[in-house]
């Protein structure tokens, strides 16, 4: 089963890509975000998957340190670079529903490029102080990490080191990359609730709230099993409850993004249609 999730996931982020950069009529703001959504997918999915794999059908697997930070790395950054992108993404759609008059000038192509390296970038950065932060700890008693990947808290567990400064640290790094962006995200969606709320037809109400009920889906999924682990960290018989929540932000919206994205999407459906003789 796993195994076909990951193919789907794999196959379907993949086909969002190629789809965009073939497609003339995919070249806006939002299908640039959702193509970058896309190739973060393939990397949380790639960097998770196949060693949950193996570990399943190991009954376990063993991992040196540098190699369990090096999952860890390419794990947070992107799950913060999706965070700054699901950021960027609702400010889209608020230009688009609030000031659809300055959306053009505000969201150029170039602004957009300029964006997503800015993403990139920021997101890396916020990686490897994350793991250098792990790196300088000493390590001397268990070495059994109790999870299907290397997470934060696993790896510190793993310490004999004084671990509260880099707590201290990850509650900074939280705000910057979590609640600050989340917060923006709710500020967005409130203006765009409140002009939606303005428009007299029901049809305009209903192709305005289409526009943005992807994305929305995307945050809500993605944005709640997170809080749900992190916030609320469990303990003991509820541990088990942590990593079935885990694999929802880690496995299952991968797989579900290029669905929602594109299931009912009328603009990619007809990109497909222009393009289906280069893939059969």
């Amino acid at each position: 089963m796993l195994f076909i999730v990951y193919c789907v996931t794999i196959s379907g982020n993949l086909f969002i890509v190629i789809l965009y950069h073939l497609s003339k009529t995919l070249q806006s703001p939002m299908y640039l975000f959702i193509t970058q959504l896309s190739l973060l997918d393939i990397i949380l999915s790639t960097d998770i998957l196949p060693n949950f794999l193996y570990t399943i059908l190991h009954d376990g697997c063993t991992m040196s340190l540098a190699e369990c930070i090096i999952q860890f790395s390419f794990f947070v950054n992107a799950e913060a670079s999706e965070f700054f992108l699901l950021t960027v993404m609702s400010y889209d759609r608020y230009l688009a529903i609030c000031k659809p008059l300055h959306y053009s000038s505000t969201m150029s192509q170039s602004i957009c490029i300029k964006s997503v390296i800015i993403i990139w970038l920021l997101s890396l950065k916020m990686t490897l102080v994350d793991s250098i932060s792990l790196c300088s700890l000493y390590y001397c008693g268990p070495n059994i990490i109790h999870h299907f990947f290397c997470d934060f808290e696993p790896i510190l567990e793993l310490s004999c080191s004084d671990t509260s400064w880099i707590h201290i640290q990850t509650y900074v790094l939280s705000f910057i990359c979590v609640i600050a962006p989340f917060m923006l995200i709710v500020i967005s969606y409130i203006y765009i609730v409140l002009t939606i709320l303005k428009i007299k037809s029901i049809t305009g109400r209903q192709k305005a709230f289409a526009t943005c009920s992807s994305h929305l889906t995307i945050v809500c999924i993605f944005y709640g099993t997170i809080v749900a682990v992190y916030l609320f960290p469990t303990k003991g018989q509820l541990d088990i409850l942590n990593k079935v929540l885990s694999l929802f932000y880690t496995v299952m919206t991968p797989l579900l993004n290029p669905i929602i994205y594109t299931f009912r999407n009328k603009d990619f459906k007809k990109a497909f249609e222009k393009t289906k003789t280069i893939f059969f």
